[in-house]
C-alpha cells in the first residue's frame, strides 16, 4: 500500500465533561460513569494474534500533523502489509475518544491518561504498544505580565486543566509534587488546543504546552512577560491504543500488530537522524527556525519499546490513582487497559538499545 493512500470540586460534572468533549460526548461520559460497559466480552480478546494479515484489511490511524507519514516516508517505508484507509490529522486524547465511538478511527497514539478517561466514561479500549518517556515533554507557560517564576507560584491562580489529556496529569503531578493540593488553586477546563489562546488573552495565568510550543510563544509573548517553568515531572508513557470493538476483529487486530513494528522503527528512525527531522518537521511544518527546531530535539526522548510492561501498568496505575484522589475519575484497576497480546511486537522491531 502507497503511504499516500467523579467531578472536580468547583467544577459541575456536566459542565467539565461538555467543555472537554462537547455535548454528545459528555452525556455518554456520564452514563459510562454509571456502569455502563462497551458490548465486547474479554472473551472477544483471548484468541492468539492471527500470523498474517488477511487480504483486504484496511485500518483508519490517527497520524496528528501528519507525523507518521512523514517518518515513514523519510524512513522508506513505502509499503505496509494493509491499506491504510485514512490516516486522520488528530491527537488530543479528548478528541481520539470521539472519532473512536464514532467508528471513524481504529488505532491512535497518545499519552497513558486517555485511555484512564475512556474507562471513565465506560468506553472500552486497550493500550497495544507502548514507549516509555524518561525526560520532561511538557512544561508551563505563563501568560503575558505574569509574576509566577515557580510551580510553588501556581498557588492561587487559574490554570489551564486537561481532564483527558497528558498535559492534565503532569500539571496534578507537579502540584503534588510541589506541595499544592488542586483545591489551592483554579482549573480551567479546557483542551489542549485552546491553551495557547487562554494564555494570550489571560483566560489563565498557567498552561502547560508541549517543549516545541514554547519557542514560539516566547518569541511573540517573551516581551510582554510571559514566561516557561521547567520541572523535572515527566509523562512516562507513549502509546497506542484501540476500541475493543477494533480488537475484537481479527483482521483488523493482525493489522494492527502488523503496525506496531512500523511505529516502533519509525520513532527509532526519527531519533537517529534528528538533522533531516528539524528539516523537514520542525523547519517546513513547524515553522520554527533551525536553532529553535535543534533545541527541541535537544530534548527529545529515545525511544525505549519495554518487553514487559510492568513499570508502565504501574506507573499507569499511580495515575489513575492519582486523578482518583482528586475526585476526576473512580478508582480501578489498570490492568484491564493492556491488551497483552501485543507485549512484545514494539520490542521485538528494534535493536536492543530501544529496549531499556
Amino acid at each position: 500500500m502507497s503511504l499516500s493512500s467523579a467531578s472536580p470540586p468547583g467544577l459541575g460534572r456536566r459542565v467539565f465533561l461538555t467543555a472537554l468533549l462537547g455535548t454528545a460526548a459528555a452525556t455518554a461520559g456520564l452514563s459510562g460513569c454509571a456502569g455502563s460497559r462497551a458490548s465486547a466480552s474479554p472473551a472477544d480478546l483471548s484468541a492468539p494474534l492471527a500470523d498474517e494479515v488477511p487480504p483486504g484489511t484496511s485500518l483508519n490511524i490517527a497520524s496528528y500533523q501528519n507525523v507518521q507519514q512523514l517518518q515513514f516516508r523519510l524512513a522508506g517505508f513505502s509499503k505496509l502489509p494493509f491499506t491504510v484507509s485514512h490516516w486522520l490529522n488528530i491527537g488530543a486524547g479528548p478528541d481520539v475518544i470521539n472519532a473512536f465511538r464514532a467508528k471513524s478511527l481504529d488505532v491512535a497514539d497518545n499519552a497513558g491518561i486517555p485511555p484512564i478517561q475512556a474507562h471513565y466514561q465506560g468506553f472500552d479500549a486497550k493500550i497495544v504498544a507502548i514507549d516509555i518517556t524518561r525526560k520532561p515533554n511538557y512544561l508551563f507557560a505563563t501568560r503575558p505580565g505574569s509574576d509566577i517564576h515557580t510551580v510553588e507560584d501556581f498557588k492561587g491562580k487559574r490554570l489551564a486543566f486537561s481532564q483527558g489529556q497528558a498535559q492534565g496529569v503532569v500539571l496534578l503531578r507537579a502540584l503534588k509534587k510541589a506541595g499544592l493540593a488542586h483545591r489551592e488553586v483554579e482549573l480551567i477546563p479546557l483542551t489542549s488546543n485552546q491553551f495557547l489562546t487562554a494564555l494570550q488573552s489571560g483566560q489563565v495565568d498557567v498552561a502547560p504546552l508541549a517543549n516545541e510550543q514554547a519557542p514560539a510563544y516566547l518569541r511573540q509573548y517573551a516581551a510582554e512577560g510571559a514566561r516557561v517553568i521547567r520541572t523535572d515531572v515527566v509523562d512516562l508513557l507513549k502509546l497506542l491504543w484501540a476500541p475493543v470493538s477494533v480488537l475484537a476483529d481479527r483482521a483488523k487486530a493482525a493489522a494492527i500488530a502488523a503496525y506496531i513494528p512500523y511505529w516502533a522503527k519509525g520513532l527509532v528512525w526519527q531519533w537517529e537522524h534528528p538533522d533531516l527531522w528539524n528539516r523537514e518537521f520542525y523547519v517546513k511544518t513547524q515553522n520554527l527556525t533551525l536553532a529553535q527546531a535543534e533545541a527541541v530535539t535537544a530534548l527529545a526522548n529515545k525511544p525505549l519499546f519495554p518487553p514487559s510492561w510492568d513499570e508502565a501498568i504501574r506507573w499507569e496505575q499511580e495515575t489513575a490513582d492519582l486523578l482518583a484522589e482528586g475526585g476526576f475519575v473512580k478508582r480501578f484497576t489498570v490492568d484491564s487497559l493492556f491488551d497483552r497480546r501485543f507485549e512484545s511486537l514494539a520490542a521485538d522491531a528494534v535493536p536492543a538499545q530501544y529496549r531499556r
